[in-house]
């Protein structure tokens, strides 16, 4: 085998394990947040209290390493549009929300590969408790709040979320 015929197949290797090595760790990173996509609420199948459920909501995740960006959109009960948007690090302190009226921050704490915590604040203080929960399968979140709302009540909502 020539010399010339040498450099061009280790050419071809290395840039065909660059290609490869890429979109592994694209796959990687993907694989490694279940919550990233987007994801549609399922009102029938979500339970408020103390209520009402908003017409619609779509929920967007973006993961970048450690950080997710959170974008949620939709109409609430009251036929009045909504968007909250947050980016924050798993690491449990506390990153600013927009477009929310009742938080101001949240902090986000990984509890394992397909569940994680995060606490809402208003000012300094929690206002509520999130769990979400990615099926095995990766099709459905379960998001779970406990917290107070705008006007004092206890709130336990479940919410049910498919991916889209």
């Amino acid at each position: 085998m020539s010399s010339s015929w040498r450099a061009v197949m280790l050419g071809v290797i290395v840039t065909l394990g660059v290609v490869l090595g890429a979109s592994l760790v694209r796959v990687s990173a993907q694989a490694g947040n279940p919550t990233s996509g987007t994801w549609k609420l399922n009102v029938e199948k979500s339970k408020y209290s103390p209520g009402p459920a908003p017409q619609w909501q779509t929920m967007t995740i973006e993961a970048a390493g450690e950080r997710e960006k959170a974008t949620t959109e939709g109409v609430n009960a009251a036929g009045a549009a909504t968007m909250t948007q947050y980016t924050a690090q798993y690491d449990g302190k506390d990153y600013p929300m927009t477009g929310s009226q009742n938080v101001d921050t949240v902090a986000l704490k990984r509890i394992d590969a397909r569940t994680l915590e995060r606490t809402d604040k208003k000012g300094d203080q929690v206002v509520g408790t999130l769990t979400r929960v990615v099926s095995e399968d990766g099709k459905t979140m379960t998001v779970t709040l406990k917290g107070t709302n705008a006007q004092g009540q206890a709130v336990h909502n479940v919410t049910v979320w498919e991916k889209q």
